[in-house]
């Protein structure tokens, strides 16, 4: 008879090494998506995802970047948008998108980079007209970001066209929110008028998006398991455009913020951190 305590070391030690790995570098190991109904799963920055679609690496108005991270992969309805703004760029006068991030094949945390696009409904499009439309793999990777800011303004590389484009990203009904630097949201801002409300609210700003455009899209229909954004952007501006005295704020000096409490970045979550579903997502086949 095998004592309790030893049938229990046994049971560990039969485990998988990797159920004692990071969440990001189990996700990150899976090449393939699941087969099935797509769904998203879990909270943006929380979660993974059934059903992917691989974004293919070139099309008529756009290309795929960064094919070397595997992370052109989203939900049908993220890749569909996706393809729909980049022929829609070509009506700005551009040859149409460079797109970067938008998950995994099966979403969860990544080993390297973002907290969220975990779900396959964030994407990222570069800030910049493409003078290209055939880059090779090789020049995907080293082809560098063009900022449109400077500081606390946007320069000279920031044009109506790059206006026009986040407009006709924003006012698609799919979208919850686009992340920008606060100099572009500022930008945006000026000769806004109460017509611009309903789609400028969803422009927000955020660190670190100088060059690109992160957009999110709402929680699809048939995703029983998707977490959506809380608050919505509308009752973050309280019906506004966000274009009050508080995105002013954003680019002033401010006194040092006390410290936060530590985190756990999504790149050290443990598989158990996740919705209970995303267990099931990386044993499919």
């Amino acid at each position: 008879m095998i004592r309790p305590a030893l049938a229990a070391l046994c049971v560990a030690l039969a485990l998988p090494a990797q159920a004692q790995m990071p969440a990001a570098q189990q996700f990150g190991a899976v090449g393939t998506p699941t087969s099935g109904r797509a769904e998203a799963i879990g909270f943006y920055s929380r979660g993974c995802a059934t059903g992917m679609v691989r974004l293919p690496e070139s099309g008529p108005t756009w290309q795929a970047m960064r094919l070397s991270r595997n992370r052109n992969w989203g939900h049908p309805e993220t890749v569909k948008f996706l393809q729909q703004l980049s022929a829609a760029a070509t009506q700005v006068g551009w040859r149409g998108l460079y797109i970067g991030d938008i998950a995994q094949p099966r979403g969860g945390p990544t080993p390297s980079g973002h907290a969220s696009h975990q779900t396959g409904l964030d994407a990222d499009i570069w800030l910049m007209p493409p003078p290209s439309l055939s880059l090779n793999a090789t020049e995907r990777e080293r082809l560098d970001f063009a900022p449109v800011t400077t500081g606390t303004r946007v320069n000279s590389r920031w044009t109506p066209a790059h206006h026009a484009l986040l407009r006709a990203a924003a006012s698609d009904p799919r979208v919850d929110r686009i992340f920008v630097a606060a100099p572009i949201k500022i930008a945006m801002c000026r000769g806004a008028t109460a017509t611009d409300t309903p789609w400028l609210q969803k422009i927000r700003p955020a660190a670190g998006h100088d060059a690109h455009a992160h957009i999110r899209l709402k929680c699809p229909a048939g995703s029983r398991f998707c977490t959506p954004q809380e608050p919505t952007v509308a009752q973050l501006s309280k019906g506004g455009s966000g274009c009050d005295a508080t995105l002013q704020s954003w680019i002033e000096p401010q006194d040092p913020a006390p410290a936060a409490p530590a985190r756990t970045h999504p790149r050290q979550y443990m598989l158990a951190d996740l919705p209970a579903q995303c267990s099931d997502v990386l044993r499919a086949r």
